[in-house]
């Protein structure tokens, strides 16, 4: 339903406004079923065991840079299946399954905001489909890690996440600390695109306070909503302007301003972005560097990050989508699964061997 605007005075730069149907409604179109839901919450119980040091394992929070294929999706998904069984014992996967894509300037917004890939911006309609592909990943036993961008979307999907990342360009938001707040799931705060790691270390301490801020109900309707706080924020290294930040000295910097602070000193290392100087074949070698500071004994990297699909590298979304490459991303680039699955699987045996 389009809403008519006949005040002179007001949204003079707004061209249409449409109701959106509420999250109570898409909750009873795509309700949680038992499967999905017992992999949810053990997804959080089991992030937040590692957080506390309760679970010795380190979190992976592994999948495609973004989704825009649903078949494709749940093809990865099975295939990440059966390698997060077969390395359970020293990793615990989490896929990642975003949504929301924040730019620096223009570009495709994500499956929510343009699931047709056409800039028509159905965004009614990729809420159904986020939801229905959350759901069957969940059915499938992966649960899920997510970007909170927009700060309505988490009424809406936010019952079906097990980790949630705030982005570097958003960690410095009011409007996001407050929202993180209030998040069901553990929250892992990116340092700022210039590598700075205040923002995040500001962001952790204030998501951990009680806020009260403007939001929506289950229902839709604007609400004063007040949260406890949120006692699982930590911090993500994903490099910045001034270089990477995985490596022992920065990572020892990290570790030691977080004392400073009497943050628990938990740091999730992101693979990707500036730690990879955005190139995905040196993922694996930031990883590996992660995993050999494991093992020679450092236990404040507690998980790591990494941009994988079926196939390596990326594709731009051109007006022909039958031209798209399956499997294949079309924001940043990937490694394929074939690399993952040999990453993953060796480093588990390098963890056990030291164990």
């Amino acid at each position: 339903m389009t809403i008519p605007n006949h005040n002179e005075l007001s949204n003079l730069n707004i061209a249409e406004q449409s109701r959106l149907l509420s999250p109570l409604d898409l909750i009873r179109r795509h309700p949680v079923t038992e499967a999905a839901k017992a992999t949810i919450l053990q997804g959080r119980e089991t992030v937040k065991n590692i957080l506390d040091r309760k679970d010795p394992r380190k979190l992976v929070v592994v999948g495609p840079c973004s989704i825009h294929d649903v078949d494709a999706a749940i093809d990865y998904a099975q295939q990440l299946k059966t390698l997060a069984d077969a390395v359970a014992d020293q990793l615990y996967i989490v896929m990642r399954v975003y949504f929301e894509k924040p730019r620096t300037t223009v570009g495709w917004k994500g499956l929510i905001n343009d699931p047709d890939l056409n800039d028509t911006f159905d965004i009614e309609k990729g809420l159904h489909i986020a939801r229905e592909l959350m759901i069957k990943i969940n059915e499938i036993g992966l649960p899920i890690g997510t970007e909170a961008l927009d700060p309505v979307s988490p009424q809406y999907l936010g019952d079906l996440v097990s980790w949630t990342a705030i982005g570097a360009r958003t960690a410095e938001s009011q409007t996001h600390r407050e929202m993180s707040s209030g998040l069901s799931t553990p929250v892992g705060f990116k340092n700022s695109t210039d590598g700075s790691l205040d923002v995040a270390i500001n962001a952790i301490q204030s998501a951990a306070q009680p806020h009260s801020f403007l939001g929506i109900d289950a229902e839709g309707v604007t609400a004063i909503t007040r949260s406890k706080g949120n006692a699982y924020g930590h911090v993500v290294l994903r490099g910045g302007r001034s270089g990477p930040n995985y490596d022992t000295v920065n990572v020892a910097i990290c570790t030691e301003r977080l004392k400073e602070h009497n943050i628990a000193t938990n740091l999730m290392i992101d693979c990707s972005h500036a730690n990879s100087s955005k190139d995905p074949q040196r993922q694996p070698l930031v990883f590996k560097d992660c995993i050999y500071q494991i093992i020679e004994g450092n236990d404040d990297i507690i998980g790591m990050m990494l941009e994988s699909h079926i196939n390596a590298g990326s594709q731009s979304l051109g007006k022909d989508l039958s031209a798209l490459r399956y499997g294949v991303s079309i924001t940043d680039g990937c490694i394929d699964f074939a690399t993952t699955d040999s990453l993953l699987r060796q480093s588990c045996t390098m963890l056990k061997e030291k164990r």
